[in-house]
């Protein structure tokens, strides 16, 4: 077995300081994906007893208004594509989402839009996705309300 000398240890030791010194390559990917295709991919969980509305989408008016509330979820994204990792994310908000809508006495939720990292991103059609290199996330804000 073979020991380093001072020198060869010190210069290793230099280098690993070097390497370990970098600042992390962090992936902070904004994506902004289809609710269809999330929906197909695990929307079957949401029981049907909550209806969603996004963006601008039209719906009856509200006999009642029950709050707004945000539904921030991350999700580890080991072993999964960006796109795979988001639709489980954005099941995961929807969730809490249709949660929050029946503990407050609703069966609506109208004006959903991502929030992620507090900017606002309306869409009747897409959410929006935080995709890193290990976590992803999906923050989603809507107006909880009982509708006729």
């Amino acid at each position: 077995m073979r020991t380093l000398t001072g020198s060869a240890l010190l210069a290793v030791s230099a280098s690993l300081a070097c390497v370990l010194s970098l600042p992390a390559m962090a992936r902070d990917t904004v994506l902004q994906l289809p609710i269809e295709d999330a929906t197909k991919a695990g929307g079957a969980r949401l029981d049907g007893t909550v209806k969603f509305f996004w963006g601008d989408q039209s719906h009856p008016a509200p006999e009642k208004t029950l709050g707004t509330y945000t539904s921030n979820k991350k999700t580890n994204f080991f072993n999964k594509s960006d796109k795979e990792g988001c639709e489980w994310v954005w099941l995961s908000a929807m969730l809490a989402l249709q949660e929050r809508a029946k503990k407050e006495g609703g069966n609506a939720v109208i004006d959903i839009h991502s929030v992620y990292r507090n900017s606002d991103f309306s869409s009747q059609t897409e959410y929006e996705c935080g995709a890193g290199s290990v976590v992803g996330g999906v923050a989603l804000r809507g107006t909880v309300v009982k509708l006729p």
